[in-house]
């Protein structure tokens, strides 16, 4: 395969960004997305320029590094994560435009890379239980019931990779961080910071400048992992019952 990549180009976050253009050739459509910028920066390498930055780390679609918006889908034209995409989903000839994630709240560190240190601060003002475990249990000493199991693995899958943002007009975060709260609060080791915890999640949330959710619902089209979007739902209903809780305090 033959392909035009128009690539995101940009030295720091205080530097102006543009889209450059690269020829790439000899490409198979088995080759994933990201060993296709493999081949491109080891191109670039040979004819002396500097190699095109992007995130990457397991390539196996569980780390939810490999974060870009290929011809302006998060994670491309495949609902998967981009190291999961093949170039079989593209035809010989085709023009690719790719780009970081565009949100403010993810500030470009080099061409591809985004700073996502957001989504950690959000999990850290809440994202976590005190109750002391010790070493391991046995898997019956907790019971949980068959649908909250259900229901919090369903959530737990979420990778953080951030598609969910990227794909949002308005740039929001409440499904990831709607997916971290139902994860831990439907479970018992999680309860006894059930209202504290979606309250100050919520709250660092808005804190790191996400967009406000108008259920648009672009966030669960893209999401790899099948978040649904529900999910902010739920959410939603455990900050006003935490709301209500703290207002009678």
């Amino acid at each position: 395969m033959k392909l035009t990549l128009r690539v995101w180009r940009q030295k720091n976050a205080d530097a102006e960004g543009a889209m450059s253009t690269y020829e790439v050739d000899g490409i198979s459509p088995d080759m994933s997305f990201l060993e296709m910028l493999d081949t491109l920066n080891e191109e670039l390498i040979l004819e002396g320029e500097e190699p095109v930055a992007f995130d990457h780390d397991c390539r196996e679609g569980i780390c939810g590094a490999c974060s870009l918006v290929i011809n302006g889908d998060a994670h491309g034209p495949e609902r998967t994560t981009t190291c999961q995409l093949h170039m079989r989903s593209f035809k010989d000839g085709d023009t690719i435009d790719v780009e970081p994630w565009r949100a403010a709240a993810f500030p470009v560190v080099k061409d591809l890379v985004v700073d996502r240190s957001a989504f950690d601060r959000i999990i850290q003002a809440g994202g976590y239980i005190t109750a002391p475990t010790g070493a391991a249990t046995e898997a019956h000493a907790t019971p949980v019931p068959k649908p909250d199991a259900d229901f919090a693995f369903e959530h737990a899958e979420c990778i953080g990779c951030g598609a969910c943002v990227a794909a949002c007009p308005n740039g929001a975060a409440m499904l990831f961080t709607s997916a971290k709260v139902n994860h831990l609060n439907v479970l018992p080791q999680g309860a006894p910071e059930r209202e504290t915890r979606v309250l100050d999640m919520v709250a660092q949330m808005d804190d790191e400048g996400f967009g406000g959710c108008t259920l648009t619902g672009e966030c669960a089209t893209a999401c790899p992992k099948g978040i649904p979007l529900m999910s902010i739902t739920s959410m939603n209903k455990e900050w006003l019952r935490a709301t209500r809780k703290a207002a009678k305090r």
